[in-house]
């Protein structure tokens, strides 16, 4: 996969700080554990992270956001693909997908409120 993002333009000029208080050692292991999940529902993913065999170049975060995209299409792909009708797909990828992704909103909210 080369596909990190980059047609979005150089990455640096956005703020760099973490809105999560994430250091890159952070971004690293989440980076590595989005890369493990996505390799389980292949295609697999490369070993390009900082320090690793075929390093990229890229900061680990950046891996988290372009994985991250990876990881939501081979789920999406995989809604469409089990889908008894159109609609029950419809259904998973919208209302419940939103739901869900405001249930994490509010958790991490909160999560980050308290420190």
């Amino acid at each position: 996969m080369d596909d990190h993002g980059d047609d979005f333009g150089p990455w640096g000029w956005e703020n760099e700080s973490s809105p999560t208080g994430r250091t890159e050692e952070d971004w690293l292991t989440i980076a590595r554990y989005i890369r493990h999940a996505a390799n389980k529902l292949g295609p697999e993913l490369p070993l390009c992270l900082p320090g690793e065999p075929q390093q990229c170049g890229r900061t680990a975060r950046q891996h988290v956001i372009a994985w991250s995209a990876h990881l939501k299409a081979v789920a999406h792909h995989l809604i469409e693909q089990s889908t008894p009708s159109e609609a029950r797909g419809a259904h998973a990828a919208g209302p419940v997908y939103q739901r869900r992704l405001a249930e994490l909103r509010t958790h991490s909210a909160l999560t980050h409120s308290t420190h």
